[in-house]
């Protein structure tokens, strides 16, 4: 029988994994200097207790946004003074109520009951900024906070009834368009600044690889060959440095499996196609309902083959828009769901296709108009068996 000594006291060429998560800070953030100096330049003034803007960043998954953020955050409670930067993950706290009870618990613990309104929680906001004290909420993921112009209304009205401190935000998102569900009168107020963190090439990969291989793993037992494959992999792919670490740590632990003493180019391919069913499955776990049910219109036509007429030099898996529209509205209808306006139907598009969920091809002229061609991305068996589960 096997036991936990045996397993425990082979070696390993993995000595520490935690340093190839994506929640791990290295104490340094490779090729992001700028975009860190920017974030602090907008920052800076609340250390002496000055206004400042409210800032939005933006940029692909795994291009560096929380980790820059979060670098910022240790930096800045290095100094003693009046501001407050509090983080919230709106993934999970995904509501005004929400997001302000996490924010302002810690000073107040008493929001940690329930019960308490949205007015007593804002009149507590309140207390905080006429005290002489001042907060940045930090909002990860802001444009999953489904009231998100309610929060960002409130936040900005706090300062008009402070006499002292100021209420910032800074939010993370990976949509351009989501301040488009903002109310002009919102947008008005913000006085905001912006940001793009762009994703990383093969170069700027293979130097983050190689800082956390030295750490996480025996020395020389991952090849060069292998670190350089992960980062062409990603590059060529999406850029993702989370993507990159969970490829090199996954090839390790199959190298670990196999009982290597190095880890090769085999590896990492390996590892690819493990990670590949691994990040799509959080992926379609994550998504909104709506987006869920689109993506699996899209899954379900595939399967079916669509018995309409296909236009021909097209492949059979690809469908128009408006298909894909129909079958979304028809599975609405038969889970009890509000049918959604074609205008978010579009933005679910847009989401869908920057996840690597769908593609979506604009043709010319001559085929009835402009049109657009969507096809799945991945195996339509397995998106419908993801959200069949995540949807019970």
């Amino acid at each position: 029988m096997p036991s936990f000594e045996e397993i425990l006291s082979k070696e390993r060429l993995i000595i520490n994994s935690d340093v190839l998560s994506p929640h791990y800070l290295p104490e340094k953030l490779l090729h992001r200097d700028k975009e860190i100096e920017f974030i602090m330049k907008v920052t800076a003034p609340a250390i002496k207790n000055q206004a400042i803007n409210n800032l939005f960043i933006y940029g692909k998954t795994g291009t560096g946004k929380t980790a820059c953020i979060r670098y910022v955050m240790k930096e800045f409670e290095k100094y003693k003074n009046n501001s407050i930067m509090t983080y919230v993950n709106c993934k999970i706290y995904n509501s005004r109520y929400k997001v302000m009870q996490k924010a302002l618990k810690e000073i107040f613990p008493e929001l940690e009951k329930l019960g308490f309104g949205i007015q007593f929680i804002y009149e507590k906001l309140l207390e905080l900024l006429n005290s002489g004290k001042s907060m940045i909420m930090v909002l990860d993921e802001i444009d999953m906070v489904t009231d998100l112009d309610d929060l960002v209304y409130t936040i900005t009205r706090a300062n008009d009834e402070s006499k002292s401190g100021h209420a910032n935000i800074i939010g993370i998102s990976n949509k351009l368009s989501f301040k488009e569900r903002l109310d002009q009168r919102t947008k008005s107020s913000l006085c905001e600044v912006e940001t793009v963190f762009y994703s990383y090439n093969a170069q700027q990969l293979k130097d983050i690889i190689k800082q956390r291989v030295e750490i996480g793993f025996k020395p020389n037992v991952v090849e060069e060959s292998a670190i350089n494959l992960a980062a062409a992999i990603t590059a060529n792919d999406n850029g993702d440095a989370r993507y990159a670490l969970t490829l090199i740590l996954r090839a390790g632990q199959i190298a670990e499996q196999k009982g290597l003493t190095y880890v090769s180019d085999k590896e990492v391919e390996e590892a690819r196609r493990f990670v590949d069913n691994e990040i799509i499955g959080e992926v379609v776990k994550s998504l909104p309902e709506h987006q869920k049910i689109v993506l699996l219109a899209v899954a379900q036509l595939t399967i079916e083959k669509s018995k309409q007429q296909r236009l021909t030099n097209y492949e059979d898996n690809c469908f128009l828009s408006g298909e894909v529209y129909e079958k979304y509205c028809k599975l609405c209808k038969s889970m009890n769901k509000q049918i959604r306006s074609a205008r978010w139907y579009r933005e679910y598009l847009h989401d869908l296709e920057m996840l690597g969920l769908i593609t979506i091809t604009e043709t010319g002229k001559g085929m009835r108009g402009h049109s657009r061609l969507i096809r799945i991305g991945y195996i339509p068996e397995r998106i419908i068996e993801m959200i069949t589960w995540t949807m019970k």
